[in-house]
């Protein structure tokens, strides 16, 4: 994914230092971790820095938002961790799809010898500790409202909402502490944050949202062109370019401004809304590499 037309991306607002640190002080309070990624990018969404900061603890890894993502590819990735010998979890935190396979599968592989100890010294009924970890607008506040039956965490469709640790408890003895997201200190791969931008991991306002959905049509066109034709009834050409693909999605919707032009901004905007909110259907921006 090319990026020479973009200004370089860093987003490193000082509350996510914050949060690094927090995360390192807090990791003794917690038996497991769980780490929450977006199915539609696996890897350029996942923190590199957690690796390190949390390597003394077991991990868990969710795969949210898998509705709005390529099953197959989902399904691909779900093995990939496996066989990196990290327990993984297709879900979508919203709906609660595949979260009955989370304390099931953290009790049986991930804390099964934590399990196997307690049980041998009479400890059974001490409660299980979680560290929900996770980038920006990632779900982590979707999948504790959804297992604690309630609204405990805000949520909004924005990156950044939660700044403090919160405990929550639920009612399987099960305690989990969410903390806010982070980003890290810069991006090496520019191909990665451009998709953390497709998905609005990063704020659209540092970004030019016009060459974001640019690089995101030309993506789709070379990717899922029938879901693309299919969403705005439209031909498009394998030698259309950024401009001209969201040229012909601005004039199939009528955005024209006085003048007989199209409104560019407008239609950028509509195709960064419809593909995040799966309009465009499940779509999945990072494959895995072939050997």
């Amino acid at each position: 994914m090319e990026n020479n037309d973009m200004k370089t991306i860093q987003w490193f607002p000082g509350h996510m230092a914050k949060t690094r640190r927090a995360i390192s002080a807090n990791l003794k309070l917690v038996d497991a971790i769980v780490e929450i990624i977006d199915a539609r990018t696996p890897l350029s969404s996942r923190n590199p820095e957690i690796d390190s900061l949390t390597s003394s603890k077991p991990r868990i890894v969710l795969l949210n938002k898998c509705d709005l993502a390529d099953s197959n590819a989902t399904s691909v990735w779900v093995n990939y961790f496996k066989k990196e010998n990290v327990a993984a979890l297709a879900v979508d935190c919203k709906s609660g799809r595949g979260l009955n396979k989370l304390m099931p599968t953290l009790k049986s592989t991930v804390l099964k010898a934590l399990m196997e100890k307690r049980e041998k010294n009479g400890m059974t009924g001490a409660p299980i500790r979680l560290m929900i970890l996770g980038i920006p607008n990632v779900g982590k506040s979707s999948l504790i409202n959804r297992l604690a039956g309630g609204k405990r965490a805000k949520v909004e469709d924005r990156p950044g909402v939660t700044r403090v640790k919160q405990w929550v408890r639920l009612k399987d003895n099960t305690e989990m502490l969410d903390m806010p997201g982070v980003l890290w200190p810069k991006f090496e791969d520019q191909s990665a944050a451009v998709r953390l931008a497709f998905t609005g991991a990063i704020s659209d306002d540092i970004l030019d949202i016009e060459t974001l959905a640019m690089k995101l049509l030309v993506y789709l066109a070379e990717n899922y062109p029938d879901s693309l034709k299919e969403r705005y009834k439209v031909e498009f050409d394998k030698s259309d370019d950024g401009l001209a693909l969201l040229e012909k999605v601005g004039k199939k919707r009528g955005m024209i401004v006085s003048g007989g032009e199209i409104n560019i901004e407008r239609a950028a905007i509509t195709v960064l809304d419809e593909f995040r909110s799966g309009k465009l259907g499940q779509i999945t921006l990072e494959f895995l590499p072939k050997e």
